[in-house]
């Protein structure tokens, strides 16, 4: 499997810590983050990771800035991506049960390197459920192509 990974200046360290953690478990990451922790603007990080799952250039993308919000909101403006922040195993594991996330953000701010390892394991160990979640996927994906939900009218 192959996974995108980004960031800002604020999650270097941790960026580099996660990217070593899931080369060691065999899966092939592709590095399109800063290494310098000289301010990088947070969106070019998400878009370019947003832009590979998009494409199918990567099968998943992680992401971490401060909060991993500014980042999640940059990604989340490509067509086809449902990136969600965690900062907890739980929600996680939800969000690709649940709401089948391509891509998972976190803030360096927020989680230390044991919690992002404890959240990015239950991300990627997780499978969607579809079903009634695949009609609510449906839901958003109809939001996202057409800025309507015809469902809401009812």
């Amino acid at each position: 499997m192959k996974i995108a990974i980004g960031n800002d200046h604020a999650a270097v360290a941790l960026k580099k810590e996660i990217l070593a953690y899931l080369q060691e478990k065999g899966y092939e990451m592709i590095n399109v983050g800063t290494d310098q922790e000289t301010s990088f603007h947070y969106p070019v990080s998400g878009y370019r990771v947003a832009k590979m799952v998009a494409a199918g250039e990567a099968d998943l993308g992680i992401l971490i800035c401060g909060t991993g919000v500014g980042i999640s909101l940059a990604a989340n403006k490509v067509k086809g991506i449902r990136c969600c922040v965690c900062s907890e195993p739980y929600t996680a594991k939800m969000s690709r049960e649940h709401n089948n996330s391509n891509i998972l953000a976190f803030g360096a701010r927020v989680v230390g390197p044991d919690l992002a390892k404890m959240i990015v394991d239950e991300w990627l160990n997780a499978k969607f459920l579809g079903g009634r979640h695949q009609t609510r996927v449906d839901m958003i994906m109809e939001i996202e192509a057409t800025q309507e939900l015809k469902a809401a009218q009812e």
